[in-house]
């Protein structure tokens, strides 16, 4: 049997759910494979020295960050990263190749940004037959040295136009780069399951005749929400706070003229959609997916604090027709008066868009484990 790693790690939670959701897929599908979930910072960091010393895992840090809206200052600190990977890359490679020596993967999936010039070189090094693929969990890349490194004899695997453009621009041809008709969701996302929307609604306690907003900003929730649903006042919401226990308190505690439900960490976020005419959160490449996969024209700001990686996303939104892109949540009432005065429009655009990628990305890795890695560029 043939063995897959699935490289991911926790900074954001999406590169997690994307290797979760691919894991999935893969058994329901009955491949002949044992897939393998590999958290790279548990490979570099295994006596766990970064926890023991701050007190938090480093990718907290990160979550922590975004739960409070400071992304300002993300773009240097990325720069910060890299620069940082740079130097310490001989001996991170050098733990790697022994890791792989000693795991002996025949295929390794990258699901992360930052580390695939040293994963690249690390597997060569440790199993020169096992290709080596990235998988972009983002619409495009963010050059230099984000997601696509040039000069290395692998794979990508593209939801974009945007991306798969950008990897043939850096000199990879037809057979690496591989498009998918959209970016990795859960594979329950793109599956039909009927629901009895008015009667939900009304069992929570919400008017089923009042459109529906569903608030997301990812597995921390955000300050941001606080802003949305004083401003939202009179706008019937799902507020959707992740981990954030505290977010939600406040929330709870808010007085608004229309219904409103808080949520706390839930695995039912597509059941939550189901029941929504539009979402409004970060553009996030998974929330934006999901959103869009359960037919919900999306509201999102691009501006100074938007994470650099995600700006493409918000373009991609308004290049689709997918909903509306804000300069700030200060004018949240205006973008939801624009959706829902124009809601049939809307989801007429987004149900042309069609994202069957979690199911595609199986066969595509089928057709790259037969024929193994590239030839050199």
């Amino acid at each position: 049997m043939q063995t897959i790693d699935l490289v991911y790690f926790n900074a954001g939670g999406g590169h997690r759910s994307a290797a979760n959701a691919l894991d999935t897929v893969i058994r329901d599908q009955g491949r002949p494979w044992q897939v393998r979930l590999v958290n790279l910072m548990e490979i570099l960091d295994p006596k766990d020295v970064f926890r023991k010393t701050m007190g938090m895992e480093w990718e907290d840090l990160y979550n922590a960050r975004l739960a409070r809206g400071w992304s300002l200052g993300l773009a240097q600190e990325l720069k910060f990263l890299q620069a940082l990977i740079r130097v310490c890359h001989p001996g991170v490679t050098s733990r790697l190749r022994r890791y792989w020596r000693r795991t002996k993967p025949d295929m390794v999936v990258s699901l992360i940004p930052n580390f695939n010039r040293t994963m690249y070189q690390a597997l060569a090094g440790a199993r020169p037959a096992a290709p080596y693929v990235t998988l972009m969990t983002d619409f495009a890349d963010l050059p230099p040295h984000f997601w696509i490194e040039p000069g290395q004899d692998q794979h990508f695997i593209c939801g974009t136009r945007k991306a798969v453009s950008q990897a043939r621009s850096m000199g990879y041809g037809p057979a690496q780069v591989h498009a998918t008709s959209g970016m990795i969701v859960r594979p329950d996302f793109p599956r039909e399951s009927p629901v009895d929307r008015r009667a939900a609604l009304i069992e929570l306690q919400l008017d089923p005749d009042r459109p529906t907003g569903l608030v997301l900003f990812g597995g921390h929730g955000s300050k941001a929400m606080q802003g949305i649903a004083r401003r939202l006042a009179d706008t019937q919401l799902i507020l959707i706070c992740g981990h954030n226990a505290a977010l939600a308190e406040r929330l709870g505690a808010m007085s608004a003229h229309a219904p409103r439900l808080v949520v706390g960490f839930t695995p039912k976020v597509r059941d939550y959609m189901q029941l929504s005419d539009f979402f409004i959160g970060k553009p996030g490449p998974g929330s934006i997916s999901e959103a869009i996969q359960q037919s919900l024209p999306v509201i999102v700001v691009k501006n100074t604090w938007t994470m650099p990686q995600e700006r493409y996303n918000a373009d991609w939104v308004e290049e689709n027709r997918a909903g509306i892109v804000l300069d700030s949540y200060k004018t949240i009432h205006r973008g939801v008066d624009e959706v829902v005065g124009r809601l049939a429009d809307y989801r007429a655009s987004v149900a042309r868009i069609q994202n069957r990628a979690i199911f595609e990305i199986p066969e595509i890795l089928e057709r790259i484990m037969t024929h193994g890695r590239p030839r050199t560029l």
